[in-house]
């Protein structure tokens, strides 16, 4: 995902508007940061990304009509080419671990100082994940507590269709015709799936894919 001219195009999600005004004039302050669209809701928010098409959208949690899980749910679905960075005051590990699920590409509290949100805008933008530390210990308890259980998936239904495609030995331009959509996107795809999977290479990623049974090993 490119950003014209390094500028990220940002929607900010809140139902509260007094915490969203003031976010806003924040973000509008930082350099490199364009607000294109606000929501107060997750109905509006999908409207809102969807007219403006932003490269990065700061996502609350506890909303009304449309929590932001479920928001983020319907974003992945709808094969919208957005980041999701969430933003709230919740420290569950239940929350974080929804979100997770449904396909977040970052989870910062709401207590978290300006520059560390500009520096997580900025991570996240690039392809790399966010994570506030008050949230980092609980989570690993939270696994921990589930030896029995596969973890959940980091990977959007995007990057495992993509995946997939790996596993049968498709390359870059196989894999774009098979999902119609550019070589660029499919190496962004790649590029997401080798770091949430911790791994460098394909067979790497197939490996642990495999191993965590994200994907089956293609019939001969």
């Amino acid at each position: 995902m490119s950003t014209a001219g390094n500028v990220i195009r940002l929607v900010v999600v809140d139902d509260h508007a007094l915490f969203r005004r003031g976010l806003v004039g924040l973000l509008d302050e930082m350099p490199g940061i364009k607000v294109v669209g606000q929501a107060s809701d997750g109905e509006q928010a999908l409207a809102v990304i969807e007219q403006t098409r932003p490269e990065l959208v700061l996502l609350d949690l506890n909303m009304p009509r449309m929590d932001g899980v479920e928001t983020l749910r319907q974003i992945r679905l709808r094969k919208l080419d957005v980041r999701v960075l969430m933003l709230t005051i919740s420290q569950s590990s239940e929350d974080l671990l929804d979100a997770i699920r449904a396909g977040a590409d970052g989870y910062l509290l709401k207590n978290t100082e300006p520059e560390d949100l500009r520096r997580a805008l900025l991570r996240v933008a690039a392809g790399q994940g966010a994570l506030s530390p008050e949230v980092t210990g609980p989570v690993l308890k939270a696994l921990s507590r589930m030896p029995n259980e596969e973890p959940p998936t980091l990977l959007s239904d995007r990057e495992l269709e993509v995946l997939e495609c790996m596993v049968a030995g498709m390359t870059t331009q196989q894999i774009a015709v098979r999902l119609f959509i550019s070589d660029n996107t499919v190496k962004t795809h790649i590029r997401h799936i080798f770091e949430k999977l911790e791994v460098s290479n394909r067979a790497e990623a197939v490996g642990k894919a495999m191993q965590m049974g994200l994907v089956k090993k293609k019939e001969e």
